[in-house]
């Protein structure tokens, strides 16, 4: 018996039989970090031969989860946008973890463990204390920023104004597929991690999805969590001015 659908209810079942797949769910995993990949890295990344990897491309791309971008005669692939991301992140959370069978998995795990980008947010332990330090400062208050959490952003480079413009929720609440708490996500996350990558203050690491914390970043970080120039002159002489020395964000364990 055909199964009886309500009016307006989405089918979901092609789309997971797209990503139930284990090579087509290593491919879209490798696209998580944001970056477009070639089909010859997305291969190797997923195990299989090149031809099985553009099959498997084809199929994704019919199904609308994957982009393809040309550049020349070269093309490569990049998650269709923001909801496949969230969807992938969500099922990693109620997925169970695969085992690690060597001291190279352990590293990466690590890495990724400490600080990655979620498509195109920061998370793991660096995207947590992130968060951890805007809220806990004032800066952002039931996913909105505050006047100080403007010009603390401003300071990064970040056009508040500009990122609530945005076809996407502003600075919502993500929860960390590895720590189990909240990073930012959203619109506000995005552009805040584009600001910290462009500065040079998180660099890509050779591990798929994994950031490196620089030593600029972490001079950086410190600088902007501690300057008296976050708060208005009101907010300094009626002694609201709290002071953050950034440690939280800048303690991050070197991975070896």
């Amino acid at each position: 018996m055909a199964a009886e659908y309500i009016a307006h209810d989405s089918d979901i079942a092609p789309v997971a039989a797209l990503i139930a797949d284990p090579t087509r769910a290593a491919i879209l995993t490798a696209l998580l970090g944001g970056r477009a990949l070639a089909a010859g890295e997305l291969a190797r990344l997923s195990g299989v031969s090149a031809a099985t990897a553009s099959a498997h491309l084809s199929r994704l791309l019919d199904g609308r989860l994957v982009d393809v971008v040309r550049q020349g005669r070269h093309r490569y692939y990049r998650l269709a946008g923001h909801e496949v991301a969230e969807v992938l992140e969500v099922l990693a959370r109620v997925s169970t973890r695969p085992p690690i069978r060597s001291l190279r998995q352990s590293r990466q795990a690590r890495q990724l463990e400490e600080a990655r980008t979620c498509y195109d947010h920061l998370a793991g332990r660096a995207g947590v204390a992130l968060f951890d330090q805007l809220v806990q400062g004032g800066f952002l208050v039931n996913q909105e920023v505050t006047d100080k959490g403007e010009r603390l952003l401003a300071g990064l480079g970040v056009d508040v104004a500009g990122v609530r413009k945005a076809r996407r929720r502003f600075a919502p609440e993500c929860l960390d597929w590895t720590e189990r708490r909240a990073h930012l996500g959203g619109a506000l996350g995005a552009a805040v991690t584009g600001a910290l990558l462009e500065r040079g203050w998180y660099r890509q690491s050779p591990v798929p999805r994994a950031v490196v914390l620089t030593d600029e970043g972490r001079e950086g970080l410190a600088a902007l969590f501690s300057g008296d120039a976050l708060f208005s002159s009101d907010e300094a002489r009626e002694g609201r001015a709290t002071s953050f020395s950034g440690k939280e964000l800048t303690s991050h364990t070197p991975v070896t």
